[in-house]
Order: C-alpha cells, then sequence, then structure tokens
C-alpha cells in the first residue's frame, strides 16, 4: 500500500512478507538505508491478514463497506487495506484473527450449514 503524507512531501510504503521472510526483509531494507534514502521504517509481527476472496464482488456493490463496518462494531482496528476486482485484503492486529474471521464468516453466510 503506497500512501502520500498530507505535505505531499513523503510517500509511506506498508507491505507483508511471510513470517519466515521478516528478519530476512528488515535486514535488507536497513542495510540498503542510503541507497533508497527512507526517512525511517516501522515494522511488526503482530499482525494478520485477512481476506475475502470472491467473484461476486463484482457485482455486488458494498461487499467490502459491509466487512469495514463488521469489524469497527467488534472494535478490531483495521491498520491497512489492500483492494482488487475479486479481493480484498486487511491488515489487522494478530489477537484479533480468529474474531475477525468468525465475524466475516457470519456477515457472509459462511457459518451457516
Amino acid at each position: 500500500v503506497q500512501n502520500v503524507s498530507e505535505d505531499g512531501k513523503y510517500t509511506d510504503l506498508t507491505f507483508t512478507v511471510p513470517a519466515s521472510e521478516y528478519s530476512r526483509a528488515k535486514d535488507t531494507i536497513t542495510k540498503a538505508k542510503d541507497k533508497i534514502g527512507y526517512k525511517a521504517m516501522d515494522s511488526a509481527t503482530d499482525v494478520a491478514k485477512v481476506s475475502v476472496i470472491g467473484i461476486g464482488m463484482r457485482s455486488h456493490a458494498g461487499v467490502a463497506a459491509q466487512a469495514f463496518k463488521a469489524l469497527s462494531e467488534r472494535n478490531i482496528n483495521i491498520r491497512a487495506i489492500t483492494t482488487s476486482e475479486i479481493k480484498f485484503s486487511l491488515l489487522i492486529d494478530a489477537a484479533y484473527t480468529e474474531l475477525a474471521v468468525r465475524t466475516l464468516h457470519t456477515l457472509y453466510g459462511l457459518d451457516q450449514a
């Protein structure tokens, strides 16, 4: 995810890597600081990525908005969002992973037999 700062002078980049690659990615970026020219780096290992995938998202408006609202009602903070035509992914605190998945399953009727 790329965001431009409010003053337009800086760009924030947010990305995820598999947990097994975390140390290597962090070391690589730290070693390349002078070449990249970044101001600061924040990193976290206590996050989880939850994705909603389905071809129906093309034809059904509001699928993502419903998810954002449902998670908000459970006090689950969304740190980052990525979207495509048939998928959106949310970066959340790892402590809320199970609650988020259960909430989304219920929202979309996936927990019904």
